[in-house]
């Protein structure tokens, strides 16, 4: 009976810095994510198959919690998983599967593995070093430059794939983590006017009159809604159906009848909407707001610049992934064939983006035994 009891408050004491707020609120979307793909009337092995990868996933959040991280800040391990990435990615173009045009991960035969996925993460842990060492001289120039040459090399091996969607996140990740770490604003907008420059000179003289349209059609889908634009269109139509309280779970008529295309995925913004209505959106966008409110506030309290950079840019992750999901969805912006973080099916982003939640718990525990021991050795000075 005593040695029961100590085992359960040994496993207390493991999992005690777990933010379970946060860790609620990412189980909560995940579930509702698992419920919209669920169906009353047709199979589906959508469902069960996402349940398997929620509870391993679950386990790698745990897991991930309890590790010391301080080996990442070492230049060789961060290079050599950088190295790693790049050349997963390079490897994609000889060994990859192509799945709807997209040549972006590896089938295993199992399981399927794609690594842009991991790939965003590793740009957080990468730009988390590279900054947390450079924050007296950040406003330095060449600091944009090489952060962003990291960025760059996976940004295109991405978008070639292509892979329009992740390499956006890589992009978001980046520009977010440069101005949480204080790069100079002038900097960084002569940037962006460099930028616009060389993309107004290659839409005036380096394209041509087709290559325009396709990229008007990308952008404007709507306009174009029997061909290029039907799954905007389809997604606009399931959003709006699903009015105040939408048409029950299992019920989506867009959805589950497959006039919206790939639910379960890139579009399962748009079924859920129309299965739990406005209520239902609201409730799902209070969760997000939870969880990347919790990151931050972690982050906020992080041990040293490193933990705070990881955080913010884990927050920067997952707001730019939500909101490119949600406005493709809604048909605010182009498709993209992005996934909703914790919520859309699929083994790879779930994995990554639980993985990624326990790292920070294991960042936050560091923190806290660090606070600890400051304060027991004020004490110990003032005695």
């Amino acid at each position: 009976m005593i040695s029961a009891l100590r085992a359960a408050q040994e496993r207390a004491r493991l999992f005690s810095h777990i933010d379970w707020f946060l860790f609620a609120s990412a189980l909560a979307i995940s579930l509702l994510g698992l419920v919209t793909m669920r169906s009353f009337s047709v199979e589906n092995s959508f469902f069960d198959k996402q349940m398997i990868w929620i509870c391993i996933s679950i386990a790698c959040f745990f897991a991930a919690s309890i590790p010391e991280y301080h080996f990442l800040r070492r230049t060789p391990v961060i290079t050599s998983l950088f190295i790693i990435t790049t050349v997963s990615l390079a490897l994609i173009f000889l060994f990859g599967a192509f799945v709807k045009g997209a040549q972006n991960r590896f089938n295993l035969g199992f399981l399927s593995v794609q690594p842009s996925d991991p790939a965003k993460l590793l740009l957080v842990l990468m730009l988390a070093k590279y900054f947390a060492r450079r924050h007296v001289e950040i406003a330095a120039v060449k600091h944009i430059l090489v952060s962003g040459a990291y960025a760059l090399a996976l940004f295109i091996l991405i978008f070639f794939q292509p892979d329009f969607g992740s390499a956006i996140i890589i992009g978001s990740i980046w520009l977010g983590m440069v101005l949480a770490a204080g790069i100079s604003w002038k900097h960084l907008a002569a940037l962006f006017i460099a930028a616009i420059v060389v993309t107004t000179g290659l839409w005036q003289y380096g394209l041509q009159p087709y290559q325009k349209q396709r990229i008007l059609t990308f952008i404007h889908p709507l306009t174009d809604i029997q061909g290029t634009g039907y799954n905007a269109y389809q997604s606009t139509i399931a959003v709006g159906s699903g009015e105040w309280l939408g048409k029950g779970i299992g019920y989506g008529t867009q959805s589950k009848l497959r006039f919206l295309p790939e639910y379960q995925t890139d579009f399962i913004f748009a079924a859920f909407a129309e299965e739990w209505g406005f209520i239902g959106v609201v409730i799902l966008f209070g969760l997000f707001a939870v969880l990347i409110l919790r990151t931050l506030a972690i982050a906020g309290h992080g041990a040293d610049n490193f933990d705070m950079l990881f955080g913010i840019g884990i927050a920067a992750y997952f707001m730019a992934q939500f909101t490119v999901h949600v406005g493709m969805n809604m048909g605010l912006l182009p498709i993209t064939g992005t996934t909703l973080p914790l919520m859309s099916y699929g083994g790879s982003h779930l994995v990554t983006e639980y993985v990624a939640l326990g790292i920070l718990m294991g960042m936050r525990r560091h923190a806290r035994s660090s606070i600890q021991a400051r304060d027991e050795t004020e004490i110990v000075g003032t005695l």
